[in-house]
């Protein structure tokens, strides 16, 4: 048995691994190097192995570092099937061809530039025709089954916590009539967050391949509803407009959930809510049809109280004019906008129109 590890070593993006055992190589992950330029260029290198060698993929969550270079491999040769849980193959339908949206919007940009400097054109590092493709590769799977990808290796899928779908994936090698037991966690959730369940316990392991983003500080555990209301009601009270760089996947649904809570509380009033993000939009209506996946306390909140996100003030702002107007219409706002971390995407704009306004909040 052999384990490469080929991304997200010395960084955080780019997670994949090349396990090699009984003959077969297995993929966990397939992800995108993201960040600064030197990272992003590492997508464009050729793979470490040979694409058609690969058997299949399996995994872990539809976050684009760990799932964003499946169509470059589909299109350079694998044939196999994709393993992941039903809410991850959910989510890369609409993760996938969005990053090949912006792989396409990046290579026209740069071949206007270098056109003007008589540079040779570049293409992109894969279309929306090859991230269609690649999705006829997914199998949908549930937690807690378990699967024969390749002759002498089993896996088992558990909850990982840590966005919808998230899996830490159990795979079993059988060598010499022994088995070995390795356990890829993915991205590991925190306990107690809004809608996801806790991360399952694993009990034991012969090598276990974690991640260590956080693994040097202790995440505070607070009360994160009080504050939000109080900078909410007092960036209403100033009339100015609240913005929230978030994720599309995950962060978004959070922040609803919490709104939403403090909505039904009377917290807060019916202040306007405006999700500005496709992504977001998209990523929310998959939440909302997979309560399957909720925990006990979302659950039992939304039979109480109604489906997340149903409020009459929320505004799903999906086409590039919609997004623009919202700077210039009257009143104040929750802005919910991608991306995240605010390096690049609709948020861009708001910051721009609001980070001046003394009446405005960058939450």
């Amino acid at each position: 048995m052999n384990l490469q590890f080929l991304g997200a070593a010395h960084t955080v993006t780019g997670s994949c691994y090349l396990l090699e055992a009984n003959d077969h190589k297995i993929l966990i992950d397939c992800g995108m190097f993201q960040g600064a330029r030197n990272l992003r260029d590492l997508n464009y290198e050729d793979f470490r192995f040979m694409p058609s060698d690969i058997d299949c993929v399996l995994l872990t969550h539809a976050h684009v570092d760990h799932c964003g270079l499946i169509p470059k491999l589909c299109k350079q040769g694998f044939k196999g099937s994709i393993y992941a849980t039903k809410a991850t193959c959910d989510l890369v339908n609409i993760m996938l061809p969005d990053s090949a949206h912006i792989q396409e919007a990046d290579a026209q940009i740069t071949n206007r530039k270098g056109q003007r400097m008589g540079k040779t054109p570049i293409a992109p590092l894969y279309t929306i025709d090859d991230a269609m493709a690649s999705l006829k590769q997914f199998v949908a799977i549930n937690y807690d089954q378990e699967i024969n990808p390749v002759n002498g290796i089993r896996a088992i899928y558990r909850d990982a916590g840590h966005i919808m779908g998230s899996a830490i994936i159990e795979v079993y090698v059988m060598e010499n009539g022994e088995e070995t037991k390795i356990v890829f966690t993915g991205d590991l959730g925190q306990p107690d967050q809004p809608i996801i369940k806790d991360p399952t316990h694993i009990q034991e392991a012969d090598y276990l391949v974690i991640e260590s983003t956080y693994g040097d500080r202790k995440h505070q555990i607070y009360d994160k509803e009080t504050p939000l209301a109080e900078i909410v009601n007092d960036t209403m009270d100033r009339g100015g407009n609240l913005i929230i760089p978030s994720f599309a996947v995950g962060r978004t649904q959070t922040m609803l959930y919490y709104l939403f809570k403090l909505w039904k509380a009377n917290r807060i009033e019916d202040y306007s809510i405006v999700v500005d993000s496709p992504l977001a939009v998209e990523a929310t209506r998959i939440f909302a049809k997979n309560t399957q996946y909720f925990d006990e306390e979302a659950t039992e909140y939304i039979k109480k109280h109604g489906k997340l996100p149903q409020m009459p003030q929320l505004r799903l702002c999906e086409s590039a004019n919609e997004s623009k107007a919202l700077n210039t219409e009257e009143g104040s706002r929750i802005i919910l906008s991608a991306s995240g971390m605010a390096d690049a995407g609709r948020v861009l704009h708001h910051l721009k129109h609001n980070l001046w306004r003394p009446e405005s909040t960058i939450l």
